[in-house]
């Protein structure tokens, strides 16, 4: 690879990784005002929901000290999130699709990022497609716990998916030596386009029946997941 592209690469990367950061730390202090904490517990959150997927990528792949506390940009735009946030929720709740469908670009801008940090690290294909699936739905998980809810990635929503998903087009891309940007654009296009047309269309992933006290088999009970708030 030659030194321009490796740096036409890393911007990309870069530009990726802060967008997606401002868009999941919305839905990390969206999930804070709905919680009714203070403005630290919503600052809180939307740093949790912004950087930690990407925290724990680059701690299992050696990027140390991660960017995302040693990096001003990476601290500074989840605090201007949550406080615009802080400040004008209610304008922002009431956008509820709207925020839905920036939630389905950050994932598609942090699985893609974190599928090509991850070769630019020289992984392999299958644990760039996993971490870059860990890169998107991390800090939703993060978000969910210290909200004391069960992380929505786990209940049977499309999202983790959509994330494999793209993630796999970048890491296929690398391998078939594809220019990187169309890849990338094309990775982050069906990461998005899996997601919206599951909130559009409420597409769910299979979930187990179980029998009642009767033996009759029940129908299973999935609780939606489409509050108008980013899963992260």
């Amino acid at each position: 690879m030659q030194p321009s592209q490796y740096v036409n690469i890393s911007t990309l990367v870069l530009v990726l990784d802060l967008c997606g950061t401002f868009v999941f730390a919305l839905s990390g202090a969206m999930v804070g005002i709905k919680q009714r904490v203070d403005i630290f517990g919503v600052l809180v959150l939307s740093f949790a929901a912004a950087n930690f997927g990407g925290i724990i990528r680059d701690l299992l792949i050696g990027a140390v000290p991660p960017p995302g506390i040693a990096d001003w940009r990476y601290i500074a735009v989840p605090i201007l999130a949550g406080l615009a946030t802080f400040r004008w929720g209610w304008m922002i709740d009431r956008m509820q699709s709207s925020v839905q469908i920036f939630d389905a670009g950050g994932l598609a801008l942090f699985a893609v990022s974190g599928a090509q940090k991850a070769l630019d690290f020289h992984l392999g294909p299958v644990t760039a497609v996993l971490l870059g699936m860990l890169t998107g739905i991390g800090g939703g998980m993060v978000r969910d716990v210290l909200a004391a809810e069960i992380p929505s990635v786990l209940r049977a929503d499309v999202y983790a998916v959509a994330a494999l998903s793209g993630a796999a087009v970048v890491v296929a891309g690398r391998m078939l030596q594809f220019p990187s940007a169309p890849v990338t654009i094309g990775g982050a296009v069906l990461c998005f386009g899996l997601r919206f047309m599951a909130i559009r269309r409420g597409w769910q992933l299979p979930v187990a029946r179980r029998r009642d006290r009767s033996g009759a088999r029940s129908q299973p009970q999935v609780e939606s997941t489409d509050d108008g708030v980013g899963r992260g």
